[in-house]
């Protein structure tokens, strides 16, 4: 078992905000996957979407958090919200450490992301598309989630503190019961 923390969790539920500051509060290395594909790929995520499709998104996210996951460094990785659907990805979820899912109710999810701009696929109708989203992904969080954190109408910081708290907690406990570093 790893010693990464893994934020998953739908669009707009605050995992890049929370994650630099849980990596802050950890004193971490943060990882967020579209950063590390604009890196690695020279292109925002609405360029790949536009330019080489949503598989070659979908492959490139793959091979963010792989990479991620790969470096001997414990971090704090913000991972891209349908990363959860590659069987190969789940497996590198789970043994990476502890996976925190970011909760969100569809609403809030609208409300943060708004208009969509941005996201490929808000492009059109961005509150029905979270809602199918969250249906779909939402057992798939719950079902690779250690802890899971309410982030509605919670400010991001006391999310980050409730993260960081759980996170701590769960590496201690699986250290003490041999199952961590």
């Amino acid at each position: 078992m790893g010693d990464h923390v893994l934020l998953i969790g739908m669009m707009g539920s605050g995992k890049t905000t929370v994650g630099r500051d849980v990596a802050a509060l950890m004193h971490r290395p943060f990882h967020d996957s579209d950063e590390e594909i604009l890196r690695r790929v020279g292109m925002t995520v609405p360029e790949v979407f536009a330019e080489r499709g949503e598989p070659a998104f979908r492959a490139e996210e793959k091979a963010v958090l792989a990479r991620a996951l790969a470096s001997g460094v414990p971090s704090v990785i913000a991972v891209a919200g349908g990363a959860v659907f590659d069987p190969d990805s789940r497996r590198r979820i789970r043994a990476g450490g502890v996976v925190v899912w970011l909760r969100a109710l569809p609403r809030t999810l609208s409300t943060r992301v708004g208009s969509g701009s941005g996201r490929p696929l808000l492009e059109h109708d961005p509150s029905g598309t979270l809602s199918r989203l969250d249906a779909m992904r939402r057992p798939v969080y719950r079902s690779l989630a250690d802890v899971t954190v309410n982030v509605d109408a919670v400010a991001p910081g006391v999310v980050a503190e409730r993260v960081w708290r759980l996170a701590r907690e769960t590496l201690e406990a699986r250290a003490a019961c041999g199952g961590g570093a």
